[in-house]
């Protein structure tokens, strides 16, 4: 009886804890697409198919499939023709929309 309740325990445990990470990495994913589209202007320049956006001047984020560090540091000091943001976005702005910009590529 006793390990039939602890494995209940911690069943009911691991469902709450992984739902409230859940929750956190929606908002960020949401919170970076909100960017993306919006004050960061990402969508000006580039083709991501999640977000609707299909310029052509930077690459198409679909293709390069950048990861959240390369992401971070195009966007913090520019690349190319792209202007840095760091200054224009907070750290917490470059961090979601690197997030949400990784894992959209990737679908």
């Amino acid at each position: 009886m006793k390990k039939l309740f602890l494995n209940f325990y911690i069943a009911f445990f691991l469902i709450i804890f992984s739902s409230n990470i859940q929750v956190i990495a929606d908002e960020k994913f949401n919170i970076g697409k909100e960017v993306f589209l919006g004050t960061g202007n990402c969508a000006a320049c580039h083709i991501l198919a999640d977000a609707g956006s299909n310029a052509m001047v930077g690459p198409n984020l679909n293709e390069i499939r950048p990861d959240i560090q390369r992401i971070i540091m195009a966007v913090r000091n520019g690349i190319g023709v792209m202007p840095a943001m760091e200054g224009i976005l907070t750290d917490e702005e470059i961090e979601a929309v690197a997030h949400y910009t990784s894992i959209a590529a990737e679908q």
